[in-house]
C-alpha cells in the first residue's frame, strides 16, 4: 500500500467536505431553504443518470457524472456566483482556475491531472458529455424556480430575455429537455413569475 497516495486522497476528501457549506441562491423544491453546492451536485448526477436517454448524442455517462460531481468544487475557494448575476460573470474565472489548481492539486499527480482535465472539459463545454452536463446544470434551477412560484426569478426580478439567454444552452445537450423547458418558461410568463419587456 502506498500510504503517501492514500493520505493525499484523504486530504482531498476532507477538503471537499467544505462544499456542503457553500449556499446557492436557489431553493429546494417547494421550500424556503437554500440549496448547498453538495446537494446541487448530487441532484445533477442523479438527474443525468435518469435523463441520459434524452441527450442529443451518445454520451459516456460516467464522464458526465464525474463532471457534475466535481464541477463546483472550485466554489470552495471562489464562492457561488448567481447564474443571473449582472455584475459577475457566471462562466469560468481566474479565481476558479486557481481554485481548481489548489483543490485538485491535493490529489496525487495523476489523479489531479485527470480531475483538472474533466473540470476544464466541462468549463469549455464542447464535447457531448460537457454539453449534456451543462443541460443538467441549467435545468435543475428552472425546476426549482417553477416549484417555488418563480423563486430567484421573482426574487431578483430577472427579465425574460436574461432567463432565455442563460438557459438556452440546454438545447446543445438535449433538444427534448429544452423543448420541455420552453413550455415551463412560457407557463411561468403566464403566471407572472417572469416578465417580458412589454409586460413591464
Amino acid at each position: 500500500m502506498n500510504l503517501d497516495i492514500l493520505l493525499q486522497q484523504v486530504a482531498f476528501i476532507h477538503e471537499i467536505d467544505k462544499l456542503k457549506y457553500i449556499q446557492r441562491k436557489t431553493r429546494l423544491f417547494n421550500s424556503d431553504r437554500r440549496e448547498n453546492d453538495a446537494e446541487h451536485s448530487w441532484h445533477l448526477a442523479v438527474m443525468a443518470i435518469t435523463l441520459a436517454e434524452h441527450s442529443n448524442e451518445p454520451i459516456d455517462i460516467l464522464k458526465v457524472l464525474k463532471m457534475l460531481l466535481i464541477h463546483d468544487l472550485v466554489e470552495i475557494d471562489s464562492g457561488d456566483v448567481f447564474l443571473y448575476d449582472t455584475i459577475v460573470n457566471h462562466d469560468n474565472t481566474e479565481a476558479e482556475r486557481k481554485a481548481a489548481e489548489r483543490i485538485f492539486g491535493l490529489l496525487p499527480a495523476k489523479q489531479a491531472k485527470e480531475f483538472v482535465a474533466i473540470w476544464e472539459e466541462f468549463e469549455t463545454g464542447d464535447t457531448a458529455e460537457a454539453m449534456f452536463a451543462h443541460s443538467m446544470d441549467r435545468f435543475e434551477p428552472i425546476l426549482q424556480n417553477v416549484s417555488n412560484q418563480g423563486g430567484t426569478w421573482t426574487e431578483h426580478n430577472v427579465p425574460y430575455d436574461t432567463v432565455m439567454d442563460k438557459t438556452s444552452k440546454i438545447q446543445h445537450g438535449s433538444k427534448t429537455i429544452w423543448d420541455f423547458t420552453e413550455t415551463l418558461i412560457d407557463d411561468s410568463v403566464l403566471k407572472g413569475y417572469i416578465k417580458k419587456p412589454d409586460q413591464e
